[in-house]
């Protein structure tokens, strides 16, 4: 009987999957309401859409401005995150018991997120990623990102395993896209952010788990084709 095996390689989404970022987002969206005179929005009003990026969380905090004035306070949003990036966040139960045993493992494990590169950079340090994490891709590294499925095979190619051997874990329906376009099993983190309308049933991931612990088990991630034979 052939052992059960972690996979060779994993590719995490960020935000919503390795990492609880909603606090920090809450935090940047109350900075920018004060310094308009306005209230704080809720953790349980944002925390939904926070996978969705700046345009979707900006969308909740100033439901009132048109979209291309939302859109315009972008770089305002991302400059007040930058500057307390880290300071609310942490990471998801289990997170650090899975990457834990990835690298007890063996396994080759990155980040492909749509978060711009230069952000998630700035998290690797605060959890002790530096070494640990084989490729970050971010939402501006590449001319695609996802549910494009450049992102997951520019990864795949960094660290030289074939796509059909890492395992992509995403929390967003766009995640699941982009890993099945890639050719790449999936597991859907259904302990991140979701809408009250998103059906994760729907999204067909190879695997669906409710929490990160789970994932420190070999025996609940993706079966994956067998290597080839070496004669």
């Amino acid at each position: 009987m052939t052992a059960v095996r972690f996979p060779p390689a994993v590719l995490f989404d960020l935000d919503g999957t390795l990492l609880d970022s909603a606090p920090d987002f809450v935090a940047t969206a109350a900075d920018m309401l004060a310094a308009r005179g306005r209230p704080p929005i809720s953790l349980e009003a944002l925390r939904p859409v926070v996978s969705k990026g700046s345009r979707a969380m900006l969308a909740v905090a100033f439901p009132e401005l048109p979209g291309d004035e939302r859109d315009a306070l972008i770089p305002e949003f991302l400059q007040r995150y930058q500057a307390l990036i880290g300071q609310h966040a942490t990471l998801f139960d289990g997170v650090a018991g899975m990457l834990a045993a990835l690298d007890a493992a063996g396994v080759r494990w990155g980040i492909v997120t749509n978060k711009p590169e230069y952000l998630a950079r700035l998290i690797l340090p605060q959890h002790g990623w530096q070494a640990r994490c084989a490729v970050l891709v971010g939402g501006d590294s590449l001319p695609e990102r996802k549910p494009h499925p450049l992102p997951l095979l520019h990864a795949a190619q960094a660290i030289g395993i074939a796509p059909s051997h890492c395992v992509y874990v995403g929390d967003d329906e766009r995640d699941i896209i982009a890993a099945r376009a890639a050719g790449m099993p999936s597991v859907a983190a259904l302990w991140g952010y979701r809408l009250a309308d998103d059906d994760p049933a729907s999204w067909n991931a190879d695997v669906a788990l409710d929490d990160a612990h789970s994932l420190q088990q070999a025996t609940r991630w993706p079966t994956l084709p067998a290597p080839p034979v070496k004669h």
